[in-house]
């Protein structure tokens, strides 16, 4: 198998999508915060002194969508067209899931994972005062639909 982003001389390169039509793109992704399960308490009263922390974490992954290409070196600069991130509050966990949509020539799967994973560090920020401890787990692509190469997704 081939990988793209490096030419026939195996020196690496930004790939050339301008021939590709535009399709829409779907991709999902997730990661895991573990924490106290006092963390949890504190996040469920809304009693964190850096405010509402699902609020900053959600807006967090959101804006992340849109920073890809900037902190990615190869990503290519893409129409954000939806960004959705869902938090779930486990028993000592913060499950985090970013939807991304585009209609677009190349995959939103790093727009999906750049979500969660910043989603997840802000996580690590606004709660770091009560939980030194406190860790990032599992960040993946859950599913990814359009394109060329269809549809994955993770069993």
């Amino acid at each position: 198998m081939k990988l793209t982003h490096l030419s026939d001389a195996g020196e690496v390169w930004m790939v050339d999508i301008s021939a590709k039509e535009p399709t829409v793109r779907q991709a999902s992704a997730s990661a895991i915060v573990k924490c106290q399960s006092a963390t949890i308490d504190t996040i469920r009263a809304g009693a964190a002194r850096k405010g509402d922390v699902l609020a900053v974490i959600r807006l967090a992954g959101i804006q992340a969508t849109k920073l890809a290409p900037q902190i990615i070196p190869l990503a290519h600069p893409i129409a954000i067209h939806g960004a959705q991130v869902d938090i779930e509050l486990g028993e000592d966990e913060i499950r985090l899931r970013a939807h991304v949509k585009t209609a677009d020539r190349t995959g939103i799967e790093m727009e999906a994972l750049t979500a969660v994973t910043c989603a997840a560090l802000t996580a690590i920020d606004m709660i770091k005062g009560i939980d030194r401890a406190a860790y990032i787990a599992n960040a993946q692509v859950d599913r990814k639909t359009g394109g060329r190469s269809g549809t994955f997704e993770r069993n």
